[in-house]
């Protein structure tokens, strides 16, 4: 499809047709009309055309294609009109081209590139039957233009470049006709198309649309446009789904199936971006007028002319489609001049009168192609409903009324700086060579009525703005396109893009905003794991793990919490872990702290009671002084576990193993000293008793201070090297911060202990080498007792401490601690106790020594 302006300056202009059509009469009607002027406006135009039906076509295939070839070229047919809107409103303007009336002339050139290659021929010989280089036409054409289609433009381009003549295209921008080695002589008038790509992929971003299908013409221009789109969704996380390049049905209806079309209406991509004008993409506009395809968005361009798909169906595949057009004002008046365009204004046009008659039953003279009357009354052409006729201007007719305006403007300067080839010389009219006018050509630069520039030279063309149009067809006939958003690059960042999603009309299935992703969104807490062999945008969602967190849906990875902090159960957020020991007020540090009390005051009772009867043989054998120390040091013993319970700092810390460590080493070098007691008070018999009783006395004046001593050194040791310290444990507890004390240096720690067990040991040793003597207020089997138990509770005590965290492992020491005292104190005093109290007759000395005598079976040597 294409369209030429010429403008010559002496031709009286005639206005040309010629036309195929479903019509007879536009069928085999080719004549010449022409409005005459001082400058001429001509114009290539295909106002009607049939394309070949398949013979096996069904009437109602027929039917539709008729219907529809009508609708489409009235939008062509809306270029003649906007043409002839310019040039009466140049003539009437005093201050333009004054003197100079302009004229047009318009040719009608059918499908095919045959077709207009015969057809230039024919304009430049001035023949039907073209010859190049002859011409017996006396045409002084000074500029052309074409449109809408780039082939057009290309084809008549390559012949008007031999000739040096101007061209003006007003088609869709293409690249290729900007090549100034190719077309030299060229101007395109459509702004560029820069950032559609832009626009588009932020209309997804918006959307959140990210699984997107393709539709786009196979041709260079297609081509083009599916490597940037490409580019702008791969920047912007959107996946094509799936590409399907349309092959250009030019001089052909016939509907070419799709290669996957079954996988393509099933795709799970509602939304399809649709590339490629009206004209080219004619196979593809039945195939969705057949499927009825209401389930999808369409987004298109604004060289997609949606009003005009007809069928006869209430829903419109189309209805809900968003549509990006160049941001271009109304024109005052144009609309009021559509409303009185008829045949008796212009009876040369032959174009109204056959649409007079298909639409207002007019009696039609098919011979002269002219109306004979009964029509209806004050029939205009808004009688047409919006998806027939749209009143309101085109983007084409908009290109076509700046181009007349450009080249009259061009005219005007050229002539106002005397720039002619030869002076004039038949009156009023001038001559000139049509290639003087690219000096000012190149150098226009229209402010046209609406604000918009106008920039003939592509390297000058600023970026537009594009306006976001939502294409409304429900019911099916209202045709509507209402402005619900733009898109523009000279807004600040982040601003480029504002859509009214209130003013949006969805195809009918959708009752809320359509979704077209491949995969669902995960949620916070989930995180997307890309599936193998599939784009990005397919995905599963994957839980995060333990301590991490995703606090916004379709995020790649997941977060770990900082040090201190936890992830809740819906792992969206990080919650700060409250801080834990073991406190007085938590039931098991209750329990200890009870235990702990009691023991000591039973420890201080059973003191109490020795001290009491401290003449009694019982508290007298075997060293009382020692049974005190031993009573006093389990007394502090039992309260060493309350240094366990409650918040720890330094200070608790390295007190809680000093007064272990020392505590317990008095305890067992006390018992180790009672053994021996008892060792040397029944073996050492050869001594004098004085003797033998300096001599034990000096044995417990020794043991403990020493082993005592020996236990200062190694805590000091300790102490200075690698002291305990109070430490955080993080991982112990996911919601808690256990605060305990950590033991600094283990081998010291473990020191400790192996020398603890070692006095211990040591004391089991010595009781059991007594464990032959007389019964009889001895108590060394009781001692090798409590020992044997002591070494028992801290040799369960090691694994089950290493294998414990926070605070079960401080309770397992102080369990320990208790544990090991309560042994001591019950295995060694309370058979003590129990005699004293509940048995009083035992405890004398008449039934000790004749208990001793009677049982001694080897006397002792005095």
């Amino acid at each position: 499809m294409f369209f030429w302006i010429f403008i010559s300056c002496f031709l009286k202009i005639p206005f040309l047709v010629f036309s195929q059509g479903s019509s007879e009469c536009l069928v085999r009607i080719d004549y010449r009309l022409y409005h005459e002027g001082n400058v001429v406006i001509a114009g290539f135009f295909p106002a009607y055309a049939i394309y070949p039906l398949n013979k096996t076509a069904d009437w109602s295939m027929q039917k539709f294609v008729r219907d529809f070839m009508v609708q489409f070229k009235l939008r062509n047919y809306q270029c003649i009109l906007a043409m002839r809107f310019a040039i009466e409103e140049i003539n009437s303007n005093p201050h333009l081209l004054p003197n100079t009336s302009l004229g047009y002339e318009v040719y009608n050139v059918p499908q095919g590139e045959r077709n207009i290659v015969a057809n230039i021929f024919g304009w430049l010989t001035g023949k039907k039957t073209g010859k190049p280089n002859y011409s017996c036409a006396h045409s002084k054409s000074a500029a052309i233009l074409t449109g809408t289609s780039w082939i057009i433009s290309e084809c008549i381009g390559t012949f008007l470049d031999l000739y040096k003549f101007p061209q003006l295209t007003f088609g869709p921008f293409d690249t290729i006709l900007s090549d100034r080695d190719q077309f030299s002589s060229l101007y395109q008038v459509a702004p560029k198309d820069t950032f559609l790509t832009l626009g588009m992929a932020s209309l997804m971003i918006h959307f959140h649309w990210t699984w997107i299908g393709l539709f786009i013409a196979d041709d260079h221009k297609g081509s083009q446009i599916l490597s940037d789109l490409r580019r702008e969704m791969d920047k912007n996380g959107v996946c094509i789904a799936f590409v399907e390049m349309i092959l250009v049905s030019r001089g052909s209806i016939l509907p070419r199936p799709w290669k996957n079309q079954v996988q393509i209406l099933e795709s799970s991509a509602n939304v399809i971006i649709i590339y490629g004008d009206t004209d080219s993409l004619l196979s593809l506009i039945v195939n969705i007028k057949q499927k009825l395809v209401t389930w999808k968005v369409w987004i298109l361009t604004s060289h997609w002319d949606a009003s005009k798909f007809d069928d006869y169906f209430m829903l419109d595949s189309l209805h809900g489609a968003l549509i990006f057009s160049h941001q271009y004002g109304e024109i005052a008046n144009f609309t009021d001049f559509i409303q009185t365009a008829n045949p008796s204004k212009y009876p040369e046009d032959i174009y109204l009168h056959v649409l007079w008659q298909m639409f207002f039953n007019c009696s039609f003279s098919r011979k002269k192609c002219k109306i004979l009357g009964n029509c209806l009354p004050n029939a205009s052409l808004e009688f047409l409903p919006g998806n027939i006729f749209d009143m309101t201007m085109s983007e084409e007719s908009y290109h076509v009324y700046n181009a007349v305006y450009a080249v009259a403007h061009s005219l005007h300067e050229m002539t106002g700086n005397q720039v002619q080839a030869q002076p004039s010389t038949n009156g009023n009219e001038m001559v000139f060579f049509p290639w003087q006018l690219h000096p000012f050509l190149k150098n226009s630069q229209l402010n046209s009525h609406t604000g918009h520039d106008v920039d003939l030279d592509w390297k000058r063309k600023s970026d537009v703005e594009y306006d976001v149009v939502n294409f409304w067809n429900f019911p099916k006939g209202l045709g509507l396109k209402v402005k619900v958003g733009t898109f523009s690059t000279n807004t600040p960042q982040g601003q480029q893009f504002s859509l009214s999603e209130n003013m949006i009309q969805w195809p009918q299935v959708f009752t809320e905003i359509p979704q077209s992703v491949c995969s669902k969104s995960c949620p916070p807490g989930f995180r997307k794991k890309t599936q193998e062999g599939k784009p990005a945008c397919c995905f599963d969602c994957i839980p995060c793990l333990k301590n991490e967190i995703s606090n916004e849906s379709d995020m790649d990875q997941c977060e770990k919490c900082p040090v201190g902090h936890y992830a809740n159960p819906e792992r969206n957020h990080c919650l700060r872990k409250s801080v834990a020991f073991l406190t007085y007020h938590d039931l098991l540090g209750k329990t200890l702290t009870f235990t702990s009390l009691g023991f000591s005051s039973l420890t201080t009772v059973v003191l109490g009671v020795f001290l009491k009867h401290r003449d009694t043989p019982i508290v007298k054998a075997n060293n009382r002084a020692l049974s005190y120390v031993l009573l006093i040091t389990l007394t502090f013993c039992f309260l060493c576990p309350l240094l366990f319970i409650g918040l720890p700092n330094t200070a608790i810390c390295i007190l809680q193993q000093s007064a272990f460590g020392f505590l317990f080493t008095v305890a067992l070098s006390t018992v180790l000293t009672k053994t021996i007691t008892v060792v040397m008070a029944f073996k050492i018999t050869a001594l004098r008793s004085i003797m033998r009783w300096l001599m034990i006395s000096r044995t417990s004046n020794v043991i403990i201070p020493l082993c005592t001593l020996i236990q200062l050194v190694l805590s000091g040791i300790w102490l200075f090297t690698y002291p305990p310290f109070v430490d955080r444990d993080d991982h112990s507890e996911h919601t808690h911060i256990i605060i305990t004390c950590n033991k600094g240096s283990s081998i010291a720690f473990h020191c400790i202990l192996g020398y603890l067990g070692l006095l211990a040991l040591g004391s089991y040793l010595m009781a059991f080498l007594s464990r032959n003597l007389p019964n009889t207020f001895n108590e060394a089997k009781y001692l090798a007792f409590s020992m044997l138990v002591f070494c028992s509770v801290w040799i369960t005590f090691l694994p089950i401490y290493h294998s414990t965290k926070g605070k079960v492992m401080v309770s397992m020491e102080v369990v320990s601690i208790l544990a090991s005292s309560a042994g001591i104190l019950c295995l060694i005093f309370a058979p003590k106790c129990y005699v004293i109290l509940l048995r009083p007759d035992r405890n004398s000395v008449h039934n000790i020594k004749g208990k001793t005598h009677s049982r001694r079976k080897i006397p002792l040597k005095t």
